[in-house]
């Protein structure tokens, strides 16, 4: 871990990361606050605010990822940051509803773009021997400002009311876009081998087939898609879950938040100091944990056992903890797997999945929860994810067996023009 705090590539790039993301909590708490309670619109108008942002990165994932293979991977995150910069800005004059949901789109567009383009720069900078602990110390930064960011932002909401906030997460952007420019122009100590260019369509396909063709990547995308699309049924109705304790405190659902993402920051430390862990264990030993704290939850709840401050932030930390055991091993197997010509295809697709999951889990947990009621629901989560991770520990050894028939990943110049 030492080595990657002396590369400076990656320092800027995670520095990027850190403002960028901390201003997407800034927008998201800001439009809510605008939507929900200025303009006052309806339940259904409010989920189409994150339809709206996650229905672009869901749909254009492996396309965009496409694009970030075939074009300047530098120029196209500065390109994203300066473009989202400016739709956000708009929202500070923005007076329907619409004219957020196409700036919201806007912003999922790009981001749909950004994120494939980070993946194979970070593919770039790191080498495959840190790329675990790269891994967990990006974690590490997500889970940090799950927690800081809506904070910051209720803070900065309650003082200056929604539009200056824009136009921070605005600045955000800006400052964003001004470090990743200022990253090196070449970054790869070995240079793969140049190969005449492919049609869209034939590059497109590539990515897809090498994801068929590697156990590790094929497999572990169908444990984390699978897991998080249950996950998904219960993570989106656990304000519904609060309501059903007779004593439940206004701040439990805050509370809740924020401990999962300090159990995020937790597991993303030891992660990242010890790298020597089988990934599809950890993966399976997440989806288990996350399984087993929800239904916990699910179990006190039904009894309305009281002092729920304690044991809901406590089995809030246990989700998160076991979250981070799920997506980081994945995170970094895919990208030491993954050869740097094809990292944005393989990202895109993988962001692609993994989007689709949290669009369709919480639509299917709010007609469950409305069907069978919340507890029963969170349950069934709860069941599922433990034969899930069951499943797999079974056929583990088959899975961890397969011959992987596919040279190894080679470190690389991106081929494109230079930045």
């Amino acid at each position: 871990m030492k080595g990657l705090l002396r590369n400076k590539g990656y320092v800027t790039l995670m520095m990027a990361q850190t403002i960028s993301s901390l201003g997407d909590w800034l927008s998201i708490v800001a439009i809510m606050t605008l939507v929900g309670l200025k303009w006052n619109a309806s339940p259904m108008e409010v989920s189409f605010i994150i339809l709206c942002l996650a229905l672009p990165m869901a749909l254009f994932g492996p396309v965009a990822g496409t694009v970030a293979d075939r074009l300047n991977r530098k120029a196209l995150m500065v390109v994203s940051d300066l473009v989202r910069s400016g739709v956000i800005l708009v929202l500070t004059f923005a007076e329907s509803l619409w004219v957020v949901y196409v700036c919201l789109i806007t912003v999922g567009l790009f981001s749909a773009v950004f994120i494939p383009a980070k993946n194979g720069v970070l593919k770039e900078l790191v080498a495959d021997h840190d790329m675990r602990s790269a891994m967990a110390l990006t974690s590490m930064i997500d889970s940090s400002t799950k927690v800081i960011g809506p904070l910051l932002s209720g803070i900065l909401v309650a003082a200056l009311g929604a539009h200056p906030v824009f136009f921070i997460d605005s600045g955000t952007f800006l400052l964003s876009a001004l470090l990743l420019f200022l990253l090196p122009k070449t970054v790869q100590r070995v240079t793969e081998k140049a190969e005449p260019h492919s049609s869209f369509k034939e590059e497109f396909m590539e990515g897809i087939l090498f994801i068929k063709s590697k156990a590790p990547v094929l497999v572990g995308l169908f444990f984390l898609g699978f897991s998080l699309l249950i996950l998904q049924l219960s993570d989106s109705q656990l304000i519904v879950l609060i309501r059903e304790l007779s004593e439940a405190s206004p701040d439990l659902f805050g509370y809740l938040v924020a401990s999962s993402g300090v159990g995020m920051f937790v597991s993303g430390v030891i992660l990242a100091r010890k790298t020597d862990y089988r990934p599809f264990s950890l993966m399976l030993l997440g989806v288990c944990g996350i399984g087993i704290s929800f239904g916990m939850m699910a179990i006190l709840t039904s009894y309305d056992v009281g002092l729920s401050l304690l044991w809901g932030p406590a089995f809030g930390l246990v989700a998160g903890f076991s979250a981070s055991l799920v997506f980081v091993p994945f995170q970094a197997t895919v990208q030491v797997d993954t050869p740097v010509k094809l990292t944005g295809r393989v990202f895109g697709v993988v962001n692609s999945v993994t989007t689709t999951a949290t669009i369709i889990g919480p639509i299917l947990g709010g007609w469950l929860s409305t069907v069978i009621g919340v507890i029963p629901t969170f349950l069934i989560t709860a069941s599922l994810l433990i034969l899930l991770s069951f499943i797999g520990f079974v056929t583990k050894s088959k899975i961890e067996g397969r011959k992987d028939h596919v040279s190894k990943s080679k470190q690389g110049t991106h081929g494109t023009a230079p930045s």
